[in-house]
């Protein structure tokens, strides 16, 4: 596959999952802040900031109308759904010839309703829950229209990797925070009843953490990403090797998983803060270890990819 293809395969992938996500936490936490008034809202602002990967200054005080700028409507900010939605647009256009008609079309539209300013004017919750509906709407037609060759591979294993790493994010805020923190993180990934109904109503940090990091059937769980993404370079290669793995990239993420799962609970949860920072590095080495692989020489390696 010509790597320009595949590289932007792999950010549709990425920048749709990551507009998901982004829209799920702050759905969430602005739900927060205005049913509980005993939230401290430039805190609670300031460590989604962090989340995100876009923290504010030391003595900047931010409100919900600045998060919401930064992290929803501001164009200039690249961990915006404004944004985020623009670049997968943009390099959804770039593989035009390979996408089917739907696929393009529901990416298409999904974009123009930000520019023409329909987006910016719904009420929050309405917006983010419009932004899931679209990119379910993405992903459904991706699952039904798109043949699994090494384009599929490379669609899903990007949006695999992004879901790790924002699953890490708020798994390493959780931990940092109140009890009450985890129950917003498991709300966050759309969670909430499928813990409940695996853990039988029980509800304490240590369990809700297993849940989102070790879970083999949650999808949003980091070892179910990290397995999926395992996977998809699994098939990429399809060599037929018969020791070890000559993938940068199928290395990180395998050794990473591997220590998460075999580990003893005990030991992944003494340090999640730290476990899950290293994740993310894992992650932005897996990037760029597939970008070497495989998207060497594409015009497309001078895009700008976010925070990555």
């Amino acid at each position: 596959m010509l790597s320009r293809i595949a590289e932007s395969l792999f950010w549709i992938g990425r920048y749709v999952e990551r507009a998901e996500d982004t829209a799920r936490i702050l759905d969430v936490q602005t739900q927060l802040m205005v049913e509980d008034p005993t939230v401290d809202v430039p805190s609670t602002c300031a460590s989604v900031l962090d989340i995100m990967g876009v923290p504010a200054a030391p003595d900047e005080v931010v409100g919900t109308d600045e998060l919401l700028r930064r992290l929803a409507y501001d164009p200039a900010s690249p961990a915006s759904i404004h944004a985020t939605l623009r670049n997968a647009r943009e390099v959804a256009r770039r593989a035009r010839e390979t996408l089917s008609t739907s696929m393009w079309e529901a990416v298409n539209t999904t974009w123009r309703a930000i520019p023409s300013g329909r987006f910016e004017s719904m009420q929050p919750p309405v917006a983010f829950g419009w932004v899931r509906d679209r990119v379910a709407l993405i992903n459904g037609t991706a699952d039904a229209t798109m043949p699994r060759d090494e384009g599929w591979q490379f669609l899903v294993l990007g949006r695999s990797i992004e879901r790790a790493d924002m699953t890490a994010r708020l798994v390493a805020a959780a931990s940092l925070s109140t009890s009450s923190a985890w129950s917003t993180s498991l709300r966050a990934t759309g969670g909430y009843e499928s813990f409940l109904r695996t853990y039988k109503g029980l509800e304490t940090d240590r369990v809700a953490a297993e849940f989102l990091v070790l879970d083999r059937l949650f999808p949003r769980s980091v070892v179910f990403a990290l397995s999926r993404a395992e996977q998809c370079l699994e098939n990429l290669e399809a060599s037929g090797q018969r020791a070890g793995f000559q993938n940068e990239a199928q290395r990180l993420l395998g050794r990473t998983r591997a220590e998460l799962e075999y580990r003893a609970l005990a030991d992944v949860l003494t340090d999640l803060p730290h476990e899950m920072e290293r994740l993310q590095r894992t992650c932005a080495q897996a990037t760029d270890a597939v970008t070497r692989s495989y998207f060497a020489g594409s015009v497309a390696t001078s895009w700008n990819p976010g925070r990555r």
